[in-house]
C-alpha cells in the first residue's frame, strides 16, 4: 500500500477510538505556570534589539496570562543570538544589526525574574540553513552536513531544493551530532540561571531525506542488512506515463530504515538530555513537534512514551519501533496543535479537508487527530503521562476567523498541561492581545 494512503487509513482508524492506547497519565505542571509564549528568532529580531522592548513585552505576557516565555537564540540558519566559540553568530537579519556583545537572553533572564516570568531557550537543532535566503552553516561552514534529498529518482543536496525554506542536516552524522552538543554544553553553562532548553527541529527533513552514502553505512551497521539496490531498497518511485506525476513506493528495507531513523533521533535526546542534566540539574528539557501521530513517522520521529507500541495500530512500525520512544527523556513536551479545526464534532461536520496542511509530515485525512481536541486527546494517550503535554498554536492559521482561535485556546486549556502560542509576532501584529488574554484568563475563572 503506498504511504500516505496507508497513513490515511490508520489515521482513520485510530480516530474513531475513544480511549485510544490506556496508560497513567498523572504528571502535570502547575497551573499557574501552564501558559508559554513563543519569540521566533528572525521574526523578532529587531524588536527585542533593545533591553526596554524586552522588558515591555515581558509584562505584555504576564498581564496576559503567560509565566513562561521560549526565546529562540539558535536560528534555522545555524547561526546564533548569543556569543559563541562554536557556532555562528546572526549580526545581522533583514537590514537590522547587533553587536555581537548584545546578550538578549541574559535581558530576558534579568527581566523575568522582575515580572515573575519563567524563561526558557528554544535553540533548531538539526536546521543549517534558509534555502530561500542561501544563508546558514550547510552554504558557508559545512555543506557536506546537509542531507541528501531523494526526489522523483533523483538524489539532491537539500540547499537546491528552493520549494523547501528549510536547509536541514543529516542527523545522523556523528560529526553533526557532536557539533550540536557541544553548541549545547557550552550554551547550558553559559546560561545557567535559564530555567529550561525546548528542542525545536530534532528531526529529518522528511521521509525522503536523508539518503547520502554515510546514511546507507549506518543503516547496515545497525540492521545487519546489506541494502544492494540504493535507495530504492528504501522507497523508490514510479512516473505516471499518461499524468508526468511521480508517485513514490515503500521498498523492501522501509520499515526497518523508518525504525532506525527514530533510533537516531532517540539516541541523541539522550545523549542531549545526560549532558544537560549534568551541567545543571534543574534545567528543564522540552522537545517541541507536530501532533500528528500517524505520519510524524516521516520525520524521523517517536515523541511516545516507550511504554506504547505502536505497531499494533500502524503498519510503518516494526515491534522493535516502541524502543525509540523518548517522552520519558523529557519535562517538557509542546506539541503542535496546528489544527484549525477545533472539536470532534467540527470534524464529523466538515466536507474534504478544512484548513491549511503545511507543516512537515502532515496528510490531508480529515480525521479526528486533525483537531485541536482530537490531537490533544491522542497526544495525552500516547505520551502516558511521562511529561506534562503543553498544547501549541499556531496564531496565523486563525486569521480568516480569530473567535476559532479563541476557542482553540479554551480547548487547549481543558485537554492539555498548558498552552503554548506560536508566535508573539501575530499577537502583535493582529493586536490581539485583548482576545488572548481574555480567552486565557476566563477560562481559569
Amino acid at each position: 500500500m503506498p504511504i500516505v494512503k496507508r497513513a490515511i487509513l490508520f489515521g482513520m482508524l485510530l480516530s474513531l477510538s475513544v480511549s485510544f492506547f490506556s496508560c497513567n497519565d498523572g504528571r502535570t505542571i502547575d497551573e499557574a505556570n501552564s501558559n508559554f509564549m513563543w519569540f521566533d528568532c528572525e521574526a523578532n529580531y529587531e524588536r527585542l534589539s533593545t533591553p526596554d522592548s524586552i522588558m515591555y513585552y515581558l509584562q505584555k505576557c504576564k498581564d496576559a496570562g503567560f509565566d513562561n516565555v521560549v526565546v529562540d537564540v539558535k536560528s534555522i540558519m545555524g547561526e546564533v543570538l548569543y556569543d559563541s566559540d562554536i557556532a555562528p553568530y546572526m549580526g545581522e537579519w533583514e537590514g537590522w544589526y547587533r553587536n555581537q556583545d548584545y546578550d538578549m537572553l541574559s535581558y530576558f533572564i534579568d527581566y523575568g525574574k522582575e515580572v515573575g516570568v519563567k524563561v526558557y531557550a528554544s535553540l533548531n537543532i538539526f536546521a543549517g540553513g534558509h534555502n530561500w535566503y542561501d544563508r546558514g552553516i550547510i552554504y558557508r561552514q559545512h555543506p557536506e552536513w546537509q542531507s541528501i534529498v531523494y526526489d522523483k529518482g533523483k538524489l539532491i543536496p537539500i540547499s537546491e531544493i528552493k520549494s523547501n525554506y528549510n536547509g536541514m542536516l543529516n542527523p545522523a552524522n556523528p560529526e553533526v551530532q557532536e557539533y550540536q552538543l557541544s553548541i549545547l554544553e557550552e550554551f547550558a553553562r553559559k546560561y545557567m540561571d535559564l530555567d529550561g532548553i525546548i528542542f525545536d527541529r530534532v528531526r529529518y527533513d522528511g521521509i525522503t531525506s536523508d539518503f547520502s552514502g554515510l546514511s546507507k553505512e549506518l543503516f547496515e551497521e545497525y540492521s545487519g542488512i546489506e541494502v544492494e539496490n540504493f535507495p530504492d531498497d528504501i522507497i523508490s518511485w514510479e512516473k505516471n506515463a499518461r499524468t508526468g506525476e511521480y508517485a513514490m513506493k515503500e521498498g523492501p528495507h522501509f520499515k526497518k530504515w523508518v525504525e532506525w531513523r527514530a533510533s537516531v533521533i532517540r539516541n541523541f535526546i539522550e545523549k542531549a538530555h545526560v549532558l544537560l542534566k549534568g551541567i545543571n540539574p534543574d534545567l528543564e528539557i522540552g522537545d517541541y513537534t507536530g501532533a500528528w501521530y500517524p505520519t510524524y513517522y516521516q520525520l524521523g520521529v517517536n515523541w511516545a512514551s516507550s511504554s506504547y507500541d505502536p505497531s499494533a495500530d500502524y503498519g510503518w512500525a516494526t515491534p522493535e519501533y516502541k524502543n525509540t520512544g523518548y517522552a520519558e527523556l523529557l519535562d517538557i513536551y509542546m506539541t503542535g496543535l496546528y489544527y484549525t479545526l477545533v472539536t470532534k464534532d467540527e470534524v464529523d461536520a466538515a466536507n474534504g479537508v478544512v484548513g491549511p496542511r503545511t507543516e512537515a509530515g502532515m496528510d490531508n485525512s480529515l480525521t479526528y487527530c486533525y483537531s485541536v481536541e482530537g490531537g490533544a486527546e491522542l497526544v495525552r494517550s500516547l505520551t502516558c503521562g511521562a511529561a506534562p503535554v503543553i498544547g501549541s498554536l499556531y496564531v496565523e492559521q486563525y486569521k480568516e476567523d480569530w473567535t476559532g482561535f479563541s476557542r482553540a485556546i479554551r480547548q487547549v486549556l481543558e485537554d492539555t498541561d498548558g498552552l503554548m502560542i506560536f508566535d508573539i509576532v501575530h499577537i502583535i501584529n493582529h493586536g490581539l492581545w485583548d482576545e488572548l488574554t481574555e480567552a486565557v484568563n476566563g477560562n481559569r475563572e
